[in-house]
This record gives structure tokens, sequence and C-alpha cells, in this order.
């Protein structure tokens, strides 16, 4: 039976925003205050409840890419139920590779989004961070979109998943400003549906072996 997970938000209290990087680059970033001070007790509650916490990895929290995901698993002394809950829509329009995202915190994947976005569609009068439009602005950057409509690859998302053998939900995280909500919700199940193959129980060259056949 999986282990029972949960998902949350971690607000970047007391961090600058938008970060800025140490003075220099041989000067080690601090740890994130919330991670450092309010995880440790809850992280041991949910030890003895036997429940994983998942972070939701995305701007405005302690953790945004993969490098503020290192620093914040550091800072919790790699706690083993302190996790994320990976949605790849957070880090593509970054410019953050969201598929070695997946590669790097193999053992720390307790939850998945799919949810999709583009980017690079503006004007080029509002960059990455959002110029204080609203979603479906024609000149913004970048903006979710139903499954399938935007530019995550995730045929690419899939077989990362199935690499580092994720057996959790894929939870469907519905945004798109410019759909209706109830045709974009049945296609993007049946999207992902579609999308989740398991992956081969055989090596590939077994596969041929007449009494696999």
């Amino acid at each position: 039976m999986a282990i029972p997970r949960a998902c949350a938000n971690a607000p970047r209290a007391s961090w600058p925003s938008p970060p800025r990087p140490p003075a220099r680059s041989s000067t080690p970033a601090p740890a994130p205050p919330p991670a450092r001070t309010r995880f440790p007790p809850c992280l041991e509650a949910f030890d003895k409840a036997d429940v994983n916490f998942a972070l939701e990895v995305h701007p405005t929290e302690i953790a945004f890419d993969i490098a503020s995901a290192q620093r914040a698993l550091a800072a919790v002394k790699h706690h083993k139920r302190f996790g994320f809950n990976y949605d790849p829509s957070h880090l593509g329009y970054q410019g953050v590779d969201y598929v070695k995202f997946i590669r790097a915190f193999s053992d720390r994947i307790y939850h998945a989004h799919m949810k999709d976005v583009w980017w690079g569609h503006g004007d080029g009068t509002v960059g990455v961070f959002g110029g204080h439009t609203n979603f479906g602005d024609s000149r913004r950057h970048w903006d979710f979109r139903s499954l399938g409509h935007g530019d995550i690859k995730f045929e690419d998302v899939i077989v990362a998943l199935n690499d580092i053998g994720y057996r959790g939900p894929l939870s469907v995280e519905w945004e798109d400003i410019r759909m209706d909500r109830v045709h974009g919700a049945t296609e993007a199940a049946a999207f992902v549906r579609k999308l989740d193959f398991p992956p081969s129980a055989v090596a590939f060259d077994a596969a041929f072996d007449k009494k696999n056949q």
C-alpha cells in the first residue's frame, strides 16, 4: 500500500522577493527560514503518522527550481518525510529543466500534478514575472494551458516518472483562461489516461524470447 501524502505550499516568508543571489558566488545562500525553523516539528509529526509531506515547487515558495529545492532539502537535513509535489508547469516557463527535476529528486517525488503551460507567446512587453497583468492577457510571456495545449512535453515527463519508479497518482490541475472548464477538464482527463502508459516489465531483448510471447 502506498504511503499517504500531504501536499502543500510554503511561501518564502521573510525572504526577499524576487530572490536575490548572494553577494559572491563563494558565499553560501542561507537556508529558507520556514524550512529551517518550522518544518522539523511538522515533519516529526508526519513521521509518527506515517505520512509523507510533498511541497509544491513553484515561484514564491521556499523551493521554486532545482537549486532552491536542494537547499530546502538541506535545510530540513534531508528528512525522509520531506519531498515534492512535482508540477512541470511551474518549472517550464522559468527555463528550468522539468524532466531533470524528476531525475534529480527521484526518491523525493511524492505526488505529481499534470498541468500544462506555454511560454514565449507574448509580444515582448511582459516578462517571466508577469508584469502585473491578468492571465489571458495577450502580452504575457506565459500562461497556464489545458493539458496538451501548452509547451510541456508530457511524454518525456511520463518516461522519467516511470524510470524512477513513481507509482503515485497523476493529478490533473486544470487552469486555462481561454477554455471552457467542463470541456477542458473532460479533455484533460482523457489526455492523461491516454498518456499514462505502464513501463515494460521485461528487458528489451527478453521481449523477443519465445517464452515471453
